[in-house]
């Protein structure tokens, strides 16, 4: 029996910067969740990937992540461990971490 289709954005980081980035409609990284594209179809997450997996020089570990589709209908985590990413890393206050507005959201 196929399973449904859940909604997923592509996930990576900055090679450079460390940042967790998410890519958007055209092609682009943002840093912001909010952000990203959603596909809605195992063939849109498959070109996704193949415009993350070009851009190595500038991006690393990219993988598809399943989400949920907030009341605004924007992406947000499913999952604890991609929540915790969006905050950026947790050994002290910097980055996103830094921003009062990320910080218990």
């Amino acid at each position: 029996m196929a399973r449904n289709f859940v909604p997923q954005i592509i996930t990576a980081n900055d090679l450079f910067e460390g940042d967790v980035i998410y890519l958007k409609a055209d092609g682009t990284w943002a840093r912001d969740i909010a952000e990203a594209h959603i596909a809605d179809s195992v063939e849109q997450v498959e070109n996704m990937l193949k415009i993350a997996n070009g851009q190595q020089g500038s991006v690393v570990g990219a993988y598809a992540m399943k989400i949920e589709i907030d009341a605004d209908g924007k992406p947000a985590p499913d999952h604890f461990r991609e929540e915790f990413r969006t905050r950026g890393p947790s050994n002290y206050f910097h980055g996103k971490q830094a921003d009062t507005k990320q910080i218990g959201a």
